[in-house]
């Protein structure tokens, strides 16, 4: 079973209209049917759920070829299309949080999450909340996406144009900003971060960044593709994957999936596609087979 993101818009648009066709789909959870030789982590018959590779066919097909390092064992309280939802959006969440801007437990000040009420800001929400001291201020536009970030734990809801609303709940700055829609807001963001304060962006910036060197703030991207498509026999992302599953299943976080479409055809997924490319979407889109996806 398979999502639509971003990514798949992106792919989308800029893949060549002659030669070979490209499976999109960066997002799956599913049954393993067969194991390759020298496979150890995974049995046939195990719940699984992943991201894929951006580099090899992707999950809006019946059959996936993944490699095993970046596979986790699903959650074993959601049914398939709850847990599908979680894979990319995850790890890119995780790794925004932990690796980008290496957070920990004890970890405090203020988290300004741009792109809140999306797929990874769902999560960006709920693992800062649920792992560090921060203190969440959510970027959120409309009545339903306020509430909703509200529901993934953000402290504070502030407008798209957020530069005064932040700097009045954080007036010597924010410490932190996760963003997803750069462009347009890089003026904002310098703004509102503090001297030295740190930067995780996921998407292009549109422009010169320029205007945060006044404040030596560091700026990071993150890309949740990089490692499997350059270290494949890293197993960092499994090993992510099985504590999401134990946090899902211990009540900790929870799934970002709000639109569930059926059946995976191309005309299912030109709608799908249609949702994502609106920028509109609050949590996860997910296409499955079947109307009421099975647990196992």
């Amino acid at each position: 079973m398979a999502t639509t993101t971003p990514v798949d818009v992106k792919v989308r648009a800029g893949a060549p209209r002659t030669g070979a066709p490209r499976v999109l789909g960066y997002d799956a959870a599913g049954i393993v049917v067969a194991v390759g030789e020298g496979s150890t982590r995974f049995a046939v018959g195990d719940r699984v759920f992943y991201a894929g590779q951006i580099d090899r066919s992707g999950t809006n097909a019946r059959f996936h070829l993944v490699n095993e390092n970046i596979v986790g064992h699903a959650p074993r309280s959601l049914p398939v299309a709850e847990t599908a939802a979680l894979p990319l959006t995850v790890i890119t969440a995780w790794e925004s949080l932990f690796d980008r801007l290496a957070l920990t437990r004890e970890s405090q000040g203020v988290l300004l999450v741009i792109g809140a009420a999306g797929g990874v800001g769902s999560l960006i929400i709920q693992l800062a909340k649920a792992l560090t001291r921060l203190e969440v201020i959510a970027v959120a536009s409309r009545p339903e996406t306020a509430e909703w970030v509200r529901e993934m734990g953000a402290d504070h809801v502030v407008g798209r144009d957020f530069a005064g609303e932040v700097s009045a709940l954080a007036p010597a700055g924010v410490d932190y900003v996760f963003t997803s829609f750069t462009p347009g807001n890089v003026k904002a963001i310098a703004d509102v971060i503090r001297p030295r304060g740190q930067v995780v962006s996921i998407d292009e910036t549109g422009g010169s960044i320029d205007a945060l060197k006044a404040k030596s703030a560091t700026w990071h991207w993150e890309l949740m593709f990089t490692s499997p498509v350059t270290d494949p026999a890293d197993h960092y992302q499994h090993d992510l994957l099985e504590t999401v599953a134990d946090m899902v299943d211990a009540g900790t976080l929870r799934t970002t999936l709000t639109t569930h479409l059926t059946p995976l055809s191309a005309a299912t997924m030109r709608q799908a596609h249609g949702i994502v490319e609106a920028s509109r979407t609050i949590g996860k889109v997910v296409v499955t087979d079947w109307p009421e996806a099975p647990r196992s």
